[in-house]
């Protein structure tokens, strides 16, 4: 930007002159983060087996995670915004390396249960730091740009790497190093940080709102049990309601306090805004959809085409490296068109190669099926998650960032939870409904594969409408225009 202010040493002023190596130690961050949500998948079924922990049990691996991790990431990231982002993206690091290895030498399923919940509560400090922390480094629009293709990148293909990471680990070492490897990359990260991350927070009124601190925790945490519930119970469980209305509750009653108390943990202004209120929205209803490509596809590969866990992770590359290469080209992009203009195309694009999946049989191939629809998923979603980080943090205070960074974080993971229970149903529901019109014998193992496969792939059909929907909801909300992103981006980041 040639009108902008710059200093003795040629650096433009207000910008961090080793902003990126601070980009390399968040990225570092995220990317453990991410491949910790999908390598535990893996190693399921050898910890189920080395702890002696039953199939109605098994889940808790990762529930006991995502449950701490979606209840207090609003609260982890006000944590963030008082003490100071620099310290607690440290503690969150240490915290997150300590958990995981208690979770490495775990000799029972409680122990391991109780490390994945430490791992979940030291994961809502890191995350909204990490994201917050990129939001006060890169103040001018082309340079954010970059950082959040690099960010997203990473939240977009880690997924995958997670796959192919925990695939050879527990096939070549142990399922316990699934867990373990994190700790050497957040101490790695931890010192880093101390040299190359600054210190910021939020100035003025730092006083917690206790009762919204309780209302949003608990409320949070019922929503997220309750599509857990769903998913292993059914919707109309006595339990299932329970938590659903116990969450209603608990979230309204969070909201009326939001508008009442003078300093709210989760200020209205962040979401009444209508771009990042979209994006909230927009980010909850990616986050339901996408997910079920890894899921059944990830089931499809192993238990219909008889893939191996490490031959089914490197069969998720070609969505890897569709992310890597889009996210390049979006962030490149989206400060000469804006932000619409990507996002709304890529859920259409990721859409109809969700569409083609719906096409595979157990007689289809890899190649010819699964390829062409991961490559065009990928150049979809990259034009989503870039831009969509962007707009959630659009215009936000200093004071607000941390808990903006968290409703990112936040939407994704109820997002996610929903999308589980939703599509889990869907798929057994379709499964059954094959086996019943077509007369399926339990002992025909061809007729239960194509059974199997119609329900993954009538899954696919109803997160395809949910990616699409999303592209209506981020139409109608997004209105952020190039110009107004260069002038406005990096406003109160101070």
């Amino acid at each position: 930007m040639p009108n902008q202010d710059r200093d003795a040493q040629g650096h433009i002023k207000g910008q961090a002159p080793d902003r990126w190596r601070t980009l390399f130690v968040v990225a570092i961050s995220q990317l453990m983060l991410v491949l910790d949500s999908s390598i535990m998948n893996i190693a399921i079924p050898k910890a189920q087996v080395a702890l002696d922990i039953s199939d109605a049990n098994r889940q808790w691996i990762i529930t006991a995670y995502t449950l701490a991790f979606g209840s207090l990431l609003l609260l982890g990231g006000r944590i963030g915004d008082y003490v100071g982002r620099k310290k607690i993206f440290i503690i969150g690091l240490l915290g997150f390396a300590a958990a995981s290895s208690l979770g490495g030498f775990a000799t029972n399923q409680g122990m391991l249960y109780g490390s994945r919940a430490l791992q979940g509560v030291f994961g809502a400090l890191l995350a909204p730091a990490a994201l917050s922390i990129i939001s006060q480094t890169f103040t001018v629009p082309a340079e954010r740009a970059k950082a959040f293709g690099v960010f997203g990148a990473i939240s977009g293909g880690g997924a995958a790497i997670g796959l192919i990471v925990g695939g050879t680990l527990t096939e070549f070492a142990s399922w316990r190093w699934c867990l373990g490897v994190n700790a050497p990359i957040a101490i790695i990260a931890g010192i880093l940080a101390l040299k190359f991350v600054h210190e910021s927070k939020a100035e003025g009124d730092n006083s917690y709102d206790i009762p919204g601190v309780i209302t949003a925790t608990l409320g949070l945490f019922s929503l997220t049990y309750g599509f857990n519930e769903a998913a292993t119970k059914g919707w109309s469980s006595t339990q299932t309601i329970s938590f659903f209305i116990a969450a209603a509750v608990l979230l309204v009653a969070f909201v009326v306090i939001e508008s009442k108390v003078s300093n709210p943990l989760m200020p209205l202004r962040v979401i009444k805004d209508r771009n990042r209120g979209g994006s909230y929205l927009g980010s909850l209803v990616v986050g339901a959809g996408l997910f079920s490509m890894f899921l059944f596809l990830g089931l499809y590969l192993q238990k219909i085409l008889g893939f191996s866990p490490l031959k089914s992770g490197f069969a998720f590359l070609p969505f890897t490296a569709g992310i890597i290469i889009f996210a390049g080209i979006a962030s490149q992009l989206l400060p000469k068109f804006g932000p619409k203009p990507l996002m709304v195309p890529g859920l259409v694009a990721a859409g109809i190669g969700l569409l083609l999946l719906t096409r595979i049989t157990p007689e289809t191939s890899y190649a010819t099926h699964v390829v062409p629809s991961l490559l065009i998923m990928s150049s979809g979603m990259a034009l989503v998650f870039i831009p969509l980080t962007s707009t959630s943090l659009h215009g936000i205070s200093g004071h607000d960032t941390g808990v903006a960074s968290a409703m990112v974080n936040t939407s994704q993971q109820i997002g996610g939870s929903l999308g589980t229970a939703l599509l889990n149903t869907v798929a057994a529901t379709a499964a059954t409904s094959y086996v019943v019109a077509n007369k399926v014998a339990q002992s025909d193992p061809v007729g239960n594969a194509f059974a199997a496969t119609h329900g993954f792939t009538t899954a696919f059909k109803f997160s395809a409408a949910l990616l699409f929907t999303g592209a209506v909801v981020l139409f109608f909300f997004i209105n952020i225009g190039k110009d107004s992103l260069v002038e406005t981006e990096g406003a109160g980041m101070h």
